[in-house]
């Protein structure tokens, strides 16, 4: 099924079941008021959805249109948001063209931090920026929405407790990230808020295209009109999300409407840095990328950061190229305080 938080005066907004074509949704108030509550009850709330999701999707229930641009994230916030980097070809690239060696744990442990979960971007929403030196980009990913696992848990205790699957635009401030890893300390001025789909899914939703452990379909980026990537969640994806979950839950539980992320999307193009879709690759999933490949080829970088007036869109396809989650599409604003 898939679901949706509209705008409604609240932070939370209100809980609607969205058509499998999300062109129609339903009130789902009566069940839950809101996703969190939603998460918090899946036992006896899932049925229920799923009933009512049935209906609108049969036409025998009243419906209204569904405007992608009334929708909230998801979670408009929630109680925890973590990011992994699953896709360790980014990181490697990362570290490449800056001169570093990658240690080899990277292949063994994940990373994550945790983010800041308390204000998430409306899909449709501007990014606001303080200032263009601070190195505004996007990241898409995919990201679970998991009920509760216990301390410690199995893989597959960790792979039962997702929930829900939506995509993510995980702004960085590429700018900022340096001296406040520098510290030794995290990320935390350099991440401001993310954004999510209009819509979350079960994962049956996905059919073939979701094996228990990842999503093999492509993530569609478009940078200011133009396509700009097209890389397959399910390609490279060297930890997959049960593992990531089970990493989270090494050391505390996993409670409802925890969020994990899976890091930005990468591909390798022939073992080696992917290339342009203009070129023949599968471009990119952030311009961070592009800018390290354009650093190992050239020396230097040739791509900018993201200005003021430029815009991002990130979607994913269903093999009928229909889409699954609605679309994130943001323009980055100056804020004026």
């Amino acid at each position: 099924m898939k679901l949706a938080s509209l705008k409604n005066g609240h932070r939370d907004g209100k809980l609607v079941v969205v058509s499998k074509d999300i062109a129609w949704y339903a009130d789902a108030s009566s069940i839950a008021p809101t996703m969190q509550a939603a998460l918090d009850d899946w036992e006896r709330c899932e049925s229920e959805l799923q009933s009512l999701y049935e209906q609108l999707n049969r036409e025998t229930i009243p419906r209204e249109r569904f405007h992608e641009h009334d929708a909230l994230s998801p979670l408009p916030r929630a109680f925890q948001w973590a990011d992994g980097s699953a896709y360790v070809n980014h990181v490697e690239l990362v570290r490449k063209a800056r001169n570093a060696e990658m240690p080899a744990t990277f292949w063994t442990d994940p990373l994550m931090y945790q983010g800041g979960s308390d204000a998430f971007l409306a899909p449709r929403a501007d990014i606001p920026l303080g200032d263009e030196a601070w190195g505004c980009d996007m990241e898409g990913e995919v990201a679970v929405i998991c009920g509760d696992a216990p301390m410690g848990c199995s893989l597959e205790e960790a792979a039962k407790s997702i929930r829900l699957i939506m995509l993510v635009n995980d702004v960085s401030l590429r700018g900022l990230i340096p001296a406040e890893l520098a510290k030794g300390f995290g990320f935390f001025q350099s991440k401001p808020p993310t954004a999510f789909s209009p819509v979350a899914v079960t994962p049956d939703e996905l059919g073939e295209a979701w094996d228990g452990k990842k999503v093999f379909l492509p993530l569609v980026v478009h940078y200011n009109n133009e396509p700009f990537g097209v890389a397959d969640c399910g390609v490279d994806m060297t930890f997959d999300f049960p593992q990531l979950v089970a990493h989270l839950a090494k050391t505390r539980p996993v409670t409802a409407g925890t969020i994990i992320g899976s890091g930005t999307i990468s591909n390798k193009l022939d073992d080696g840095p992917g290339k342009p879709i203009s070129e023949g690759g599968v471009g990119y999933s952030c311009i961070a990328e592009i800018r390290m490949i354009e650093t190992i080829n050239d020396g230097k970088p040739s791509t900018s950061f993201m200005k003021y007036g430029d815009t991002v869109k990130i979607q994913m396809k269903d093999k009928d190229g229909k889409s699954i989650f609605g679309a994130i599409e943001q323009t980055v604003v100056k804020y004026e305080g």
